[in-house]
């Protein structure tokens, strides 16, 4: 029952050293978000707009159907 009793002890230790590391990894993150943060623009571009993408024909889109089903076709007839 000792070796039981023990084995649980270091169990709750364990799980104990690792809750506490994360309550402190996760309160560093934050401290060194809000240190970094008026440096955050330096390191990357602004983004730039997307481009507008053009309307696609109905044709390229009956062709590219057409060619999908052929390419099935295809690979069944083998």
């Amino acid at each position: 029952m000792s070796l039981l009793w023990d084995g649980v002890k270091l169990m709750v230790l364990g799980m104990g050293i690792v809750y506490v590391f994360l309550v402190i990894m996760i309160f560093a993150m934050n401290l060194l978000k809000r240190a970094l943060a008026p440096f955050a623009g330096m390191l990357e571009p602004p983004p730039k707009a997307p481009a507008k993408k053009k309307a696609a024909a109905s044709g390229d889109d009956a062709q590219l159907a057409a060619i999908a089903a052929a390419a099935v076709e295809a690979v069944r007839s083998k």
